[in-house]
C-alpha cells in the first residue's frame, strides 16, 4: 500500500500545481515541485516528508521532523506522566485518554432566504464548525485518530454536514458572496478529513496496519454505505481521482463493506416501490405486495396537487443522481448490484414511472409554467441518470470482461449480456430511449466481433425488438436530442479538491448554464410541443419586444427553449443564444405549413363525378334539371316503359360476350340453327303417385304381408254407436276405389282457395286456442265484466245478474269476505257505538 499512497500524492500534487490549491503547501514544498522527478524524497527539503505534501498542517511551521517509531499506530505504546500521580505510564498510542475536550458544532444549512440576521446567524455556526474542522486537520497523526475514533461529537458533526449541504440539483436562491466562500471552506475542510480517514499510510512513520485499520473503520461506524452514497454525490465531480482511491481503499481493506452493501440493496429496491406507491401505479411483479385499503383511493400523478408532483420529482432526481454518482466512482459495485436483478428492476420503473411523470407535467400548462419548466429539466435528468447507470451495470459486468478476456472465457459474459435485454424486449419506451443514448446494435458487434459462436438467432431477435420500439417515434429527432457530456473545467482536466465544491448559487432556471445543461438529461429538448393559437401568442409576445426579428427565427427559439419566451427574449438580449440558433438568419420568416387537403378534393360519396357534380365539372344539362314534378308530357310510365334507349346502349357491349341471339323466325317443317331442345320449364309429376320399391319382390314379406296398421285406442276418436267400424270400411271402400289424388289436393278439396287468411279469423282461432289452453290448466274466465253491467237505468242482462248472484254467495272465499256480517256483529255487541 506504500506504492498506493505515494502515487495518491503525486496525483493531488499535480493537481495543486495547475489551481489555486497550491496555497494549501508549505513555501518551502511549494518551491520543490518543479524539481520532483522519479525520486521525490531526494528533491524535498531538509525535515520535510512526503506526508507533509499531503497534509502540511500535521507538521508545525517551523519544519523540524517528528520523530515517531517505525510501528503502526495500533502497536504503538506512549510514555506520559499520570495527571493524578505524576508518575510516567505507559499506554496505548489510540487510546480515549489523548482525545482533546472539544465540542463539535452541528452543520446547519445556509438559508434559502437571504434574510440578513439568518445569514449572520448561518456564518456564525459555519465559523465554528470551519474552526474546529481546520483545527483537526493540524493535529498530528495520533491524535487525529484518536480524536476521530473517540470523539462522537464530530461523528455526527460530519454527518450532519452530509446530510444537510445543499446538492447541486437542490432549489437555492443565490446566497451572499460571504455564504459562498465559507461553504467552499467547509466543502473543502470535510472532504480532506473524509480523505485522512480512508488513507491507512501517511507516510513510512506514520500509518496503521492494513487489517487493524480496516476493524477501526467498520467497528467505530466511521465510513458506511450512505455516508458513502454521499461523499460520491457531493465531491465526484473534479474529484472523482482521489474519490476512487478513497473508497477502493475502504473496500480492500474492509471487504465486510461488501456485505453491507449487499443488505442495502433491498432498501434501495424499495425507493423506487415507493415512488411507484406514492404515484398510484403497480410495480412489477417481483415487488409487489398486497395493496393496503387506504391505498386504493391514491392519486396518479396526474390528478394529483404540483406540489406532490415535485416532491416525488425532486425525490427521484436525488435517487438517480447519487446512484448513478456511486457507481461511476465505484464501478466494482455493480456485481452486488446486479444480484438482485437490479437492470430489470430499473427498467421497469423507467417503463411505469417516466412515461406517467411526462404526461403529468404536460397536461399542466395552466399551472406554474417556470416551475412545470423545472421539473421537466428535472424528470429529463433523471432519465438521462438512469439510462446512465443502466449502461454502466451493463458494461462492467458484460462489455469490460469481454474486452479483456481471452476467447475462451467470454461465454459466460456474452450470455449474460443477452440475457438481460432477453428479459427486457418487453419495455419498448427504456429500450428506446437506452437505444438513443447507447445503441444497441454497437454492443452486438462487439459481440461478433469477440467470439465466433455467437447466437445470431438471439441477437438479431434483441436487434428487432429494438426496431420494433421504435416504431411510431422519430429516430432521427431523438437521436439529436442527446444531451453533451458533463461540462469540464476549461483546461481539460477537473480541478482539485477546494473548487471541487458547487456553488450554491446555481439554479435549474437557466439551461444556458454548463450545470444546467447537465441537468436537462437526454430528452431536454423532447419538452410538450405547443401548437396553434398558444403558439402564436408566445411568438407574438416576443415579436413585441423585438419587432425586428423574424417569426421563423422566433419559433426556433422557443423550440430551442422549450418555449420559454422569458429566457429567449433574455438570451437575445445578452446574446447568448446556442450555437444552432447564432448561425440562423434574425429575419428568418416562418414557413406556412402547406394547408391539408381540401374538403372538396378529399370528399367521397356516391354522387362524386356524376353529371350533375358541380365540383367536378363545369357545365351541367340544365335541361334535366327541374324543380318540382316534371312538366315534360312523355315523362309517363308508359313512355319510361318504351324507352329502350339504355337497352340500346347496352347491346353493343353484350354482343361482345356473344351472349345476345337474335330472334330468327322458322318456317313450318324448319329445324333450329343450332343443336338442342327448347327449355322445358314444366314440372314432371310422373313418379308422383307411384310407391316406388313399395312392391319389390324382395320386401313382400315386409311390406305387403305384414300386420295393417291399426289406430290405437286412445287416439280413436269417440263416437257413439256401433256402426261406426262399417261406416269407416265403407269411406276406405270409396277411397279405393276413387282415383288416385295427391294428399295436398285432397286437403284443399272444397275450401276456398285463401292465399291470405282473414286475420279476423285468425284472432279468433287463436283466442279459442287461448281459451282452450286456459281451461285445461284450470283457469277461471273472469267475469268482472258480466259483474258490471250496463249503465244505470237500462236494465241488466241475465248474464249480469247471475254473475252478481255468484259473486254475492261466493265472496266468503276471498280476503276481506264477511264484512258487513261481522260488523253487525260487533254494533250489536256495543262495541261500535251506533
Amino acid at each position: 500500500m506504500e506504492n498506493y499512497c505515494f502515487e495518491s500524492h503525486l496525483d493531488w500534487m499535480s493537481r495543486c500545481v495547475g489551481g489555486h490549491n497550491r496555497s494549501l503547501l508549505r513555501p518551502e514544498v511549494e518551491a520543490s515541485l518543479p524539481a520532483l522527478g522519479s525520486a521525490p524524497e531526494q528533491a524535498l527539503p531538509p525535515g520535510v516528508c512526503v506526508s507533509a505534501l499531503f497534509f502540511p498542517s500535521i507538521f508545525l511551521s517551523g519544519g523540524s521532523r517528528s520523530t515517531m517509531p517505525a510501528l503502526p499506530l495500533d502497536q504503538l505504546q506512549i510514555t506520559h506522566k499520570d495527571p493524578k500521580t505524576g508518575k510516567p505510564r505507559t499506554s496505548p498510542a489510540l487510546h480515549p485518554e489523548q482525545k482533546a475536550d472539544r465540542y463539535f458544532v452541528l452543520y446547519k444549512p445556509p438559508p434559502k432566504d437571504n434574510i440578513p440576521a439568518l445569514v449572520e446567524e448561518y456564518l456564525e455556526r459555519a465559523t465554528f464548525v470551519a474552526n474546529d474542522l481546520d483545527w483537526l486537520l493540524a493535529l498530528p497523526h495520533d491524535k487525529f485518530w484518536c480524536q476521530v475514533i473517540f470523539d462522537e461529537t464530530l461523528q455526527k458533526c460530519l454527518d450532519s454536514y452530509l446530510r444537510y449541504v445543499p446538492r447541486k440539483f437542490d432549489e437555492w436562491v443565490a446566497p451572499a458572496p460571504e455564504v459562498v466562500d465559507m461553504q467552499k471552506r467547509l466543502h473543502r475542510s470535510v472532504f480532506l478529513i473524509f480523505l485522512r480517514m480512508s488513507t491507512h499510510k501517511e507516510s513510512k512513520d506514520h500509518f496503521i496496519s492494513p487489517s487493524a485499520f480496516g476493524e477501526i473503520l467498520y467497528n467505530n461506524f466511521l465510513f458506511d454505505i450512505p455516508k458513502i452514497l454521499d461523499l460520491c454525490v457531493l465531491f465526484g465531480k473534479g474529484n472523482s481521482p482521489l474519490l476512487q482511491k478513497m473508497i477502493g481503499n475502504i473496500f480492500t481493506q474492509q471487504p465486510s463493506y461488501y456485505n453491507d452493501l449487499d443488505e442495502t440493496m433491498p432498501t434501495i429496491l424499495q425507493v423506487f416501490s415507493n415512488i411507484l406507491q406514492h404515484c398510484g401505479l403497480q410495480g412489477d411483479g417481483a415487488s409487489a405486495t398486497p395493496q393496503k385499503l387506504e391505498e386504493r383511493g391514491r392519486l396518479t400523478p396526474s390528478d394529483m396537487p404540483l406540489l406532490d408532483l415535485k416532491d416525488i420529482v425532486l425525490y427521484l432526481c436525488d435517487t438517480c443522481t447519487t446512484l448513478w454518482a456511486f457507481l461511476d466512482i465505484f464501478p466494482l459495485a455493480c456485481q452486488t448490484f446486479q444480484k438482485h436483478d437490479f437492470c430489470y428492476r430499473l427498467a421497469s420503473f423507467y417503463e411505469v414511472a417516466i412515461p406517467e411523470m411526462e404526461s403529468a407535467i404536460k397536461k399542466r400548462r395552466l399551472e406554474d409554467s417556470k416551475l412545470l419548466g423545472d421539473l421537466w429539466q428535472r424528470l429529463s435528468h433523471s432519465r438521462k441518470k438512469l439510462m446512465e447507470i443502466f449502461h454502466i451495470i451493463l458494461n462492467q459486468i458484460c462489455l469490460l470482461p469481454i474486452l479483456e478476456s481471452s476467447c475462451d472465457n467470454v461465454q459466460g459474459f456474452i450470455e449474460e449480456f443477452l440475457q438481460i435485454f432477453s428479459s427486457l424486449l418487453q419495455e419498448k419506451r427504456f429500450l428506446r430511449d437506452y437505444d438513443a443514448l447507447f445503441p444497441v446494435a454497437e454492443d452486438v458487434s462487439l459481440l461478433q466481433q469477440a467470439s465466433s459462436v455467437l447466437d445470431e438467432t438471439r441477437t438479431a431477435y434483441i436487434l428487432q425488438a429494438v426496431e420494433s420500439a421504435w416504431e411510431g417515434v422519430d429516430r432521427r429527432k431523438a437521436t439529436d436530442a442527446k444531451d453533451p457530456s458533463v461540462a469540464e473545467e476549461p483546461n481539460g482536466k477537473p480541478n482539485g479538491v477546494v473548487v471541487a465544491v458547487e456553488p450554491v448559487s446555481q439554479t435549474s432556471s437557466h439551461p444556458e448554464n454548463s450545470e444546467e445543461e447537465e441537468c436537462m438529461g437526454a430528452a431536454a429538448a423532447l419538452g410538450p410541443a405547443v401548437y396553434g393559437v398558444e403558439l402564436d401568442s408566445l411568438i407574438s409576445q416576443v415579436k413585441d419586444l423585438l419587432p425586428d426579428l423574424g417569426e421563423g427565427f422566433i419559433l426556433a427559439c422557443l423550440e430551442h427553449y422549450c418555449y420559454d419566451p422569458e429566457q429567449v427574449i433574455n438570451n437575445i438580449l445578452e446574446e447568448r443564444l446556442a450555437p444552432p440558433l447564432s448561425q440562423l438568419d434574425r429575419s428568418l420568416d416562418r414557413q406556412v405549413k402547406p394547408d391539408p387537403t381540401p374538403l372538396l378534393t378529399s370528399r367521397h360519396n356516391i354522387f362524386q363525378n356524376d353529371e350533375f357534380d358541380v365540383f367536378s365539372r363545369d357545365s351541367v344539362d340544365l335541361s334535366r334539371v327541374h324543380k318540382g314534378r316534371s312538366t315534360r308530357k312523355e315523362e309517363n310510365t308508359r313512355s319510361l316503359l318504351n324507352d329502350k334507349r339504355e337497352v340500346a346502349a347496352q347491346r353493343q357491349r353484350y354482343e361482345q360476350y356473344s351472349v345476345l341471339v337474335e330472334e330468327v323466325p322458322l318456317q313450318p317443317g324448319e329445324s333450329l340453327p343450332y343443336h338442342g331442345d327448347d327449355y322445358e320449364d314444366e314440372y314432371d309429376d310422373t313418379y308422383d303417385g307411384n310407391q316406388v320399391g313399395a312392391n319389390d319382390a324382395d320386401s313382400d314379406d315386409e311390406l305387403i304381408s305384414r300386420r295393417p296398421f291399426t289406430i290405437p285406442q286412445v287416439l280413436r276418436t269417440k263416437v257413439p254407436g256401433e256402426g261406426q267400424e262399417e261406416d269407416d270400411d265403407e269411406e276406405e271402400e270409396a277411397e279405393d276405389e276413387a282415383p288416385k289424388v295427391p294428399p295436398w289436393q285432397r286437403q284443399m278439396k272444397g275450401r276456398p282457395d285463401h292465399f291470405v287468411q282473414d286475420p279476423a279469423v285468425l284472432r279468433e282461432k287463436a283466442e279459442a286456442r287461448r281459451m282452450a289452453f286456459l281451461a285445461r290448466k284450470g283457469y277461471r274466465h273472469d267475469s268482472s265484466t258480466a259483474v258490471a253491467g250496463g249503465p244505470r237505468g237500462h236494465g241488466q242482462s241475465r248474464e249480469t245478474t247471475q254473475e252478481r248472484r255468484k259473486k254475492e254467495a261466493s265472496k266468503a272465499t276471498r280476503a276481506n269476505h264477511n264484512r258487513r256480517t261481522m260488523a253487525d256483529r260487533k254494533r250489536s255487541k256495543g262495541m261500535i257505538p251506533s
